[in-house]
């Protein structure tokens, strides 16, 4: 383990360089409130295309450190996807009172833990988006960068059954540290638990029994934030849980990158692992060409791959091939009560929208005659997910 002064080094480092993501970004984004007690005191944003259909998939979205919501939708592209396939994405944001970096606290017990802190904040947002929206409940997915992958990998471990599939780039183990000190060991491919008891951790971190999401593992191979010893270990604790061996169904190469594919006996994709190779800390990126994505800027990296487009063709949520032209210079979205829709350019800051008794959706919006308000409060209270 490392010394606390060592540790304070390493703080003041990350310190220095938050705000770097801050830029002014179009924000796309519009926000959520009301939607549970909300223990993590996280934000919550949304971006609801026109085009989602009903029983539309839901892709949650977790940024990384020195992040903003809408700073890292605006280089992974997330949005901009969602407007071409039509699936909804929720975006939790971590506040600077909760962590000074704005980390998501991925090795603090009472935050990654089942119906806890940070991880239940998360969960009830879901559930919030879920209901208001009609969204369908077998097709939620979950992504994050860095500290976000991490939280990623935590919410996968405490609600396993929630999830359809998930993917983690450049992040970390479940369980596998529970100190700021242990943190940055992990990150530095330094000590931690067995492969073995990280696949007891997963197994222990809820009642599910299976089946497990998919999993698409990404990492870069010069990576010296969180080593690809990382990426081996949430590797092994997924192949775990699945009963896959170590050893891949078949290997490819995209778009000149490698691609570890492992399946079931009947030939169904569960567990994929990228390595981008001489690729450091950061999301992978295609930005230029028919099907570019995003935007590269700090720690969102363009390599001539994109994990935003190869995760969703994973989850099959993007049919392969079937890029079209990404409206950049508007955000068009439904509200959450799905109101009339309204066209934000981008410097107007969309409206926030609240879940509480004052607001009117349309009747048709309307879950009960108290409202939406009430439809979600009675879901989040059947799914235990508030008193």
């Amino acid at each position: 383990m490392r010394n606390i002064s060592d540790t304070i080094a390493r703080l003041s480092a990350m310190s220095g360089r938050q705000g770097a993501s801050h830029s002014n970004y179009p924000d796309r984004l519009s926000d959520v409130t009301g939607f549970g007690s909300n223990p993590g005191a996280l934000r919550a944003r949304v971006y609801i295309p026109e085009n989602v259909p009903e029983n539309g998939a839901l892709v949650v979205v977790l940024h990384g450190c020195t992040q903003s919501a809408a700073a890292y939708d605006h280089g992974s592209g997330w949005s901009q996807l969602a407007d071409q396939e039509g699936f909804a994405v929720l975006f939790p944001e971590q506040q600077r009172a909760n962590n000074a970096n704005l980390c998501f606290n991925w090795f603090v017990p009472g935050d990654i833990s089942r119906d806890s802190g940070e991880a239940l904040s998360i969960r009830q947002m879901i559930e919030a988006v879920v209901v208001a929206h009609g969204l369908d409940r077998e097709r939620i997915y979950i992504t994050g960068l860095s500290a976000g992958g991490a939280m990623a990998t935590a919410m996968l471990a405490a609600y396993p059954e929630v999830f359809a599939g998930g993917a983690i780039i450049a992040g970390l183990a479940y369980g596998s540290a529970s100190t700021i000190p242990e943190a940055f060991d992990r990150m530095r491919g330094h000590g931690g638990p067995s492969k073995a008891e990280l696949q007891q951790r997963l197994r222990a971190a809820s009642p599910h029994k299976g089946p497990w999401p998919r999993i698409s593992v990404w990492q870069g191979s010069a990576d010296t934030t969180v080593v690809p010893s990382n990426a081996d270990a949430i590797l092994a604790q997924w192949l775990g849980v699945h009963g896959l061996g170590a050893k891949p169904t078949r290997v490819e190469t995209v778009d000149g990158q490698t691609r570890q594919i492992w399946c079931d006996a009947d030939g169904r994709e569960l567990v994929e692992k990228y390595t981008i190779a001489r690729m450091g800390h950061g999301t992978p990126l295609k930005t230029n060409g028919d099907d570019g994505l995003g935007h590269a800027g700090p720690f969102m990296l363009d390599v001539g791959i994109s994990s935003t487009h190869r995760i969703a063709r994973f989850w099959g949520i993007e049919k392969a091939g079937a890029h079209r032209q990404a409206k950049t210079d508007t955000a068009s979205a439904v509200p959450v009560f799905g109101t009339a829709i309204r066209t934000y350019s981008p410097k107007e800051k969309p409206r926030a929208v609240r879940m509480d008794p004052t607001d009117e959706p349309r009747p048709e919006a309307r879950g009960s005659s108290t409202g939406i308000t009430k439809v979600i409060e009675d879901a989040l209270r059947a799914a235990g997910l508030m008193r």
